[in-house]
């Protein structure tokens, strides 16, 4: 499928799609959202996608919504249904990122705001260059957080520190980011896409369908108690004890070899 502002690129057994509308900081319009829950879709279909990056082109990772689309529908004397918008592109592509039996790495290039930091905390790992930033926009234009900014941000880095971004719009940088937990990695710009791109190679050559059930569980267990996250558990290792992946693991460990996962 051709994209009109995503770029759509596979390489051994790893997917980079880059968000490609560099001249607006990559901010989100419809055909973006639209594109962007389309290629998630195919990547999970896709036998040969075992890894997931997820970035931007030029200076930005993602400067959120495309406030113009927006201000055009003011002007024509309409009205911006934000909870129907939502409803139709942002929360459906948050849970499809989510539910990829597959890692997804964000490499946060530039800034990442309002539902562009979304995006970002939606990925499994978060690789960021030295001058990317983040922040809690809605604030600034009188809006509440959404994109799934309110379940994810407290439990990446604490109630508290979660309340003071989304109240305050504060912009933080990738160094504190590390510090509060929000991230997994700081690396020089020039630097950003070699790391990632060893990470997601290492990623492929994993047990995909185990990676799979472990994103399960985990999105699992962050809402419930523990005695229904430990027999969520006990699923989730009858499904991985019956993968091909685990026998080749089984195999290698007893064999003294290096294991060749295939994500079956």
């Amino acid at each position: 499928m051709a994209y009109e502002t995503l770029l759509y690129a596979k390489e051994d057994g790893v997917l980079t799609i880059t968000l490609n509308r560099p001249d607006k900081l990559n901010a989100a319009n419809d055909t973006m959202l639209n594109e962007l829950q389309e290629a998630f879709k195919q990547a999970g279909r896709d036998e040969e996608v075992r890894a997931v990056i997820l970035t931007g082109a030029g200076r930005g990772f993602c400067a959120g919504q495309d406030l113009a689309s927006v201000e055009e529908r003011l002007h024509g004397g309409g009205r911006m249904d934000y909870g129907a918008h939502l409803r139709h592109t942002y929360n459906p592509l948050i849970l499809r990122i989510r539910r990829l039996p597959k890692p997804v790495i964000a490499a946060v290039n530039g800034v990442a705001a309002g539902a562009g930091m979304s995006l970002v905390m939606a990925c499994d790992l978060r690789v960021a260059a030295e001058s990317a930033s983040f922040l809690q926009a809605f604030v600034r234009v009188g809006l509440v957080p959404d994109s799934g900014s309110t379940w994810m941000l407290p439990r990446l880095i604490g109630m508290a520190r979660a309340t003071e971004l989304m109240l305050t719009g504060r912009r933080i940088s990738a160094q504190e980011a590390l510090d509060w937990g929000l991230i997994n990695k700081v690396v020089p710009d020039n630097a950003l896409m070699e790391e990632v791109n060893t990470l997601a190679g290492e990623l492929a050559k994993a047990p995909t369908k185990v990676i799979g059930y472990i994103k399960r569980a985990l999105d699992f267990a962050a809402t419930r108690p523990l005695d229904e996250a430990l027999e969520y558990e006990a699923d989730m290792q009858e499904l991985a004890g019956r993968t091909e992946d685990h026998l080749e693991g089984l195999r290698a460990f007893l064999e003294k070899r290096p294991p060749t996962y295939r994500g079956r």
